[in-house]
């Protein structure tokens, strides 16, 4: 399913930063025709953990998403979490990556994973 830009906050969108970021990997790596596959898989804190990669290979099922010029791509299952999602770039003293605030999040935690973390902290992971 292509969504249209209305539709965009209720599905998933990027920062400017997160896009520029996306963008420079295109760039880096010569990837054209490629998109951001967001998805979640078991793991993390709360039995679920955020993943990422470049693919230019989409399912029938797929959500494709244009935001601020990048396709980010969700399947069908993932999309039922990471509806309403929002993906930043952040850079501080630990690092950069990619980070997920996501309205959806029953509980959440940081534990500094590269898949991407929710914006509050937990100890124990």
């Amino acid at each position: 399913m292509v969504v249209t830009d209305t539709q965009i906050a209720d599905v998933i969108s990027l920062t400017p930063a997160a896009a520029d970021a996306v963008r420079d990997l295109f760039a880096r790596r010569e990837l054209e025709g490629y998109a951001l596959r967001v998805f979640v898989q078991g793991g993390g804190c709360s039995g679920l953990q955020y993943g990422m990669t470049l693919e230019n290979n989409f399912r029938e099922l797929d959500t494709v998403v244009d935001s601020n010029g990048v396709n980010v791509v969700v399947d069908e299952v993932s999309i039922q979490y990471l509806a309403g999602s929002t993906i930043d770039f952040v850079e501080d003293v630990r690092g950069s990556g990619f980070k997920v605030e996501n309205p959806n999040a029953f509980s959440a935690c940081n534990c500094s994973s590269a898949s991407g973390a929710a914006s509050s902290a937990c100890s124990g992971c």
